[in-house]
């Protein structure tokens, strides 16, 4: 066993190598096929009266069976086509894997939106190498669009440049949020945008964190931010933020993660970012 004295760095971990373009355009490819093959199932396949599957954290936090249909198709086409690859998914499939990569898959992300008939939901598939998220694909049927991001590539909406807008003065920007289901952290969030929404534009709360992700990265909003997110709720629209030219984070100098998810074109993250640690945003 090595040890280190009091003091002394850590050594660095080691450097990954970087993927090449061939595999990036595999799992690019396959990543397109899986959001679209999902999406159109959901889209086409509702059923004219869609129930309620089962409950998760609460009674109004739900899973439909076209949750757990897609989540099953997505399972199944990975399978065939990388079976070595690892798989993360929202309702539970999953395994560990022997490649290095490994697929975070939100089956049907704004799933009480789609329970409702409401257009705001998604499919989001993401691809990461040896723990780093180099492809991410929200296919959003509603809408008509595909959006997808490769690491060192850039975003894109329907095969088009995608970008961030300009950074507005914190005032006058836009941002979205999103809200837990549990009882006690709705409380919370609820405190905190009371206190957030006389600082901005205005907040929008659209139930898809992984649209309002991509909306920060194709400029249809200055900023994001999320406390309870999930991989697979953030990993692919992370990815588009940050290929739009946005930046992605949680609290200061750390990751986004699970504890908070922030999203925000280069002027408003730093402002943001401060307000919601100053609001104490990442706890309940």
């Amino acid at each position: 066993m090595t040890s280190t004295s009091p003091g002394t760095p850590s050594p660095e971990p080691p450097e990954l190598p970087e993927p090449s373009d061939a595999l990036l355009d595999e799992l690019l490819e396959v990543a397109l096929d899986l959001a679209s093959r999902a999406g159109a199932l959901l889209r086409d396949g509702r059923p004219e009266h869609l129930d309620v599957a089962a409950t998760k954290s609460s009674p109004v936090d739900v899973v439909t069976e076209m949750d757990l249909a897609s989540e099953k198709l997505v399972a199944e086409l990975l399978a065939a086509r990388r079976p070595e690859d690892g798989l993360l998914a929202e309702e539970g499939s999953g395994s560990e894997g022997s490649s290095g990569v490994r697929w975070v898959v939100d089956p049907l992300d704004g799933t009480v939106n789609y329970l409702y008939g409401r257009p705001d939901w998604a499919v989001s598939v993401a691809a990461e190498l040896h723990g780093r998220t180099v492809v991410g694909v929200v296919e959003v049927p509603a809408r008509g669009e595909t959006v997808h991001a490769v690491l060192g590539r850039g975003a894109y909406v329907n095969g088009r440049r995608a970008h961030c807008r300009p950074s507005p003065p914190m005032a006058e920007a836009l941002i979205g949020t999103g809200f837990g289901y549990l009882r006690e952290r709705r409380v919370r969030q609820a405190a905190v945008v009371r206190e957030m929404i006389p600082r901005l534009r205005d907040v929008r709360r659209a139930g898809s964190a992984a649209i309002d992700l991509c909306d920060v990265g194709c400029g249809r909003l200055d900023g994001f931010y999320e406390r309870g997110l999930n991989p697979w709720d953030y990993a692919a629209g992370a990815l588009v933020a940050s290929e739009g030219g946005a930046l992605v984070g949680g609290r200061p100098g750390e990751p986004a993660s699970t504890e908070l998810t922030v999203a925000a074109s280069p002027g408003v993250f730093d402002p943001l970012q401060r307000a919601l640690e100053e609001l104490g945003a990442w706890h309940d």
